[in-house]
């Protein structure tokens, strides 16, 4: 796990180097254990090392093949690299890291070296004697890789912050973006808050030749999910995710440092650490973030599971006041705008104070195995598809009758999708995850920046690619689909990746093992249905969690974010609102009106409405983005 930089495009050597040298410093807080820099004309590749495989000196990046022909700069974790190794062993190795196996890799195979990892990766190979830079990024999208493109010259790295700090990439907010942002608290990938600054989509590789780019995807969950479980019996389906998941948390226990678990108390979590406790040769440390005042804490959940496989478990008790402090510092930290992001923080830095350098977390579960409320909505509103044949001046009359007597974010949503003239997945999806509706952003915005639905047209782009027909997938895994290429790369992983690695910790998700997903996304709706939490993935595991777990109301991580912004945090936001509304970006009134409208509790704006805007000031502040 590392922070990696590089430019392309630069002819003077020093430059490029002294260039890669600030991208460095830019990001170290990624790989405190080890620094490198390689430049020659044309090329200068950079790498902050998190010795996590091999913690020698052996391991020391920018590494260099045997032959001294590529030398590759990598991010991330290779979990099959022991059997990589012995297919590829007539490469001299000189380590015994994964990094050395991707270089024998490309030399066995190219670019399609990509088809045969598993894993979490972002890496650049430069084949010199193609002069020829080779860019890759994991299937899943948990490493991210940024770049920024101008004339012939690229330039790319694990974050924004080191592009900004390279001088090259101008301060400016792409418009488009921001009206992304105000409708899903995030930006969705490709683009990025930066104008002109774009990431590298999951399953996706990049070639850069004489100053020309291209990029290739090469894997989708849409186009490479499995027909297997079509023809399977339920017990079968269990079965085959039961050895799938087993050997996901497996391949994820190979380190040569600490690791440990985040254990929530909840499902997903104590999965993972119940089948850490199997496959681990030592006693597995788990971790847990609690509060004393019970409507926050999951504490005697957490205790339930650490007791059950007998781990060395870690209770952090906070009070609610402690975290807030820390929310600062989190803000400090954040590498791109998110309405998200500070309870990442907090886990992360309390484990690796604990002494951890891994953690593997239950991120991905919920998204796959159909756990979030979204899942049970759109099912159930897939038995209403008859009110299409209600005349939609109707539907829309019934629609502004229930907001106006029943005002709250729910009826707001339910109007929108009484006014839709179908509903079709990707209308009904982009209205569930949206954060403010369009009346809201024109008002922010005086109409001028909402561009297109970003969340739809992915959506819609992505069953469209389906093998040309979006009946082929399961109706729970299309959402599954949408889930995965909308809210969990561009707001978990995203977050997930920038708060951990503030701290070098690594996390690692089980998962979002791309053979587990394959599987699990061709699994027929009828094993899945969602009568209760999870009930395939509760299945398969059997009697390895305890009742109270499996049947334990979902909480997941609450604080009294609301009255904070009405209290403690009420000057700062404040503040942030008054220097938001000064720029040119948004309507000072419409900003003012929906900060009164919360403090007034007002049910149609909540907490979260207000919050992503502060942060937003906050980042545009300390990047001195105009």
């Amino acid at each position: 796990m590392c922070g990696i930089n590089g430019i392309i495009g630069l002819e003077d050597t020093q430059k490029g180097h002294d260039l890669v040298m600030t991208m460095n410093r830019a990001i170290a807080h990624r790989g405190p254990d080890d620094s490198g820099v390689f430049a020659e004309p044309n090329i200068a590749l950079g790498q902050n090392r998190l010795s996590i495989i091999d913690l020698s000196a052996a391991g020391h990046q920018p590494m260099l093949s045997f032959d001294g022909n590529e030398m590759l700069i990598f991010n991330g974790e290779i979990y099959n690299y022991r059997e990589l190794k012995q297919e590829l062993s007539d490469y001299p190795y000189a380590t015994h890291t994964d990094s050395e196996v991707i270089l024998a890799a490309y030399k066995r195979w190219g670019t399609d070296c990509v088809h045969h990892f598993n894993g979490m990766f972002a890496f650049a190979i430069w084949d010199k004697a193609k002069q020829e830079l080779f860019i890759a990024r994991d299937r899943l999208g948990i490493k991210p890789l940024y770049y920024y493109q101008k004339d012939q010259m690229l330039l790319f790295s694990s974050e924004i912050r080191a592009l900004l700090k390279s001088g090259y990439v101008p301060r400016k907010i792409d418009k488009v973006s921001l009206g992304d942002y105000l409708q899903y608290q995030t930006v969705h990938a490709p683009q990025t808050m930066v104008a002109d600054v774009f990431m590298l989509l999951p399953g996706h590789m990049m070639l850069v030749r004489h100053g020309k780019a291209s990029i290739k995807q090469y894997w989708s969950p849409e186009n490479n999910f499995s027909d297997r479980a079509a023809s399977q019996s339920y017990s079968e389906v269990k079965r085959e995710v039961n050895h799938l998941l087993l050997k996901a948390v497996e391949r994820r226990l190979v380190a040569d440092v600490p690791f440990g678990a985040f254990l929530s108390g909840g499902i997903d979590s104590s999965i993972i650490v119940g089948l850490m406790s199997q496959g681990a040769a030592h006693q597995v440390k788990t971790f847990s973030v609690s509060f004393e005042e019970e409507e926050f804490s999951e504490a005697k959940y957490a205790a339930a599971i650490a007791r059950k496989f007998k781990t060395q478990h870690t209770e952090i008790k906070l009070r609610p006041e402690d975290f807030l402090e820390l929310i600062p510092a989190a803000l400090q930290d954040m590498d791109h705008p998110s309405g998200d992001g500070p309870n990442t923080f907090v886990v992360s830095k309390v484990t690796k104070e604990a002494g951890i350098t891994m953690a593997l977390s239950g991120l991905g579960g919920d998204e796959l195995f159909s756990g979030y409320d979204v899942f049970q909505r759109l099912l159930g509103l897939r038995r209403f598809a008859w009110l299409d044949a209600v005349p939609l001046f109707v539907r829309r009359a019934a629609g502004a009758s229930l907001s106006k007597f029943r005002p709250g974010v729910a009826s707001n949503k339910i109007e929108q999708l009484l006014q839709l003239p179908e509903w079709s997945l990707d209308q009904v999806y982009s209205i569930s995850r949206q954060m403010l509706d369009k009346g809201y952003i024109a008002g922010l915005t005086g109409g001028n920046i909402l561009a297109a639905n970003k969340v739809q047209q992915i959506v819609a782009g992505s069953l469209l690619k389906n093998r040309g027909n979006s009946d082929a997938l399961p109706f729970l895994s299309q959402v599954s689909i949408a889930e995965m290429h909308t809210y969990m790369q561009n707001v978990l992983l995203r977050d997930t990746d920038q708060m951990s690695m503030a701290h070098a910790l690594e996390v690692r998700v089980p998962f979002l093992d791309y053979e587990l997903v394959e599987y699990v996304l061709g699994v027929p709706d009828k094993f899945k249905y969602p009568h209760t939490p999870k009930k395939l993935l509760v299945d398969s595991i059997g009697e390895l969690l305890p009742p109270e777990i499996v049947n334990r109301p979902k909480m997941g991580f609450t604080l009294p974010w609301k009255e904070w912004l009405r209290s403690e945090l009420y000057s700062f936001c404040e503040a942030k609102l008054n220097n938001l509304a000064k720029r040119d970006l948004l309507n000072a009134a419409a900003v003012f009106g929906l900060w009164q409208s919360f403090i007034s509790q007002d049910p149609t704006v909540t907490w979260a409405r207000v919050w992503y805007l502060v942060v937003l000031e906050n980042w545009l502040e300390k990047n001195g983005i105009e």
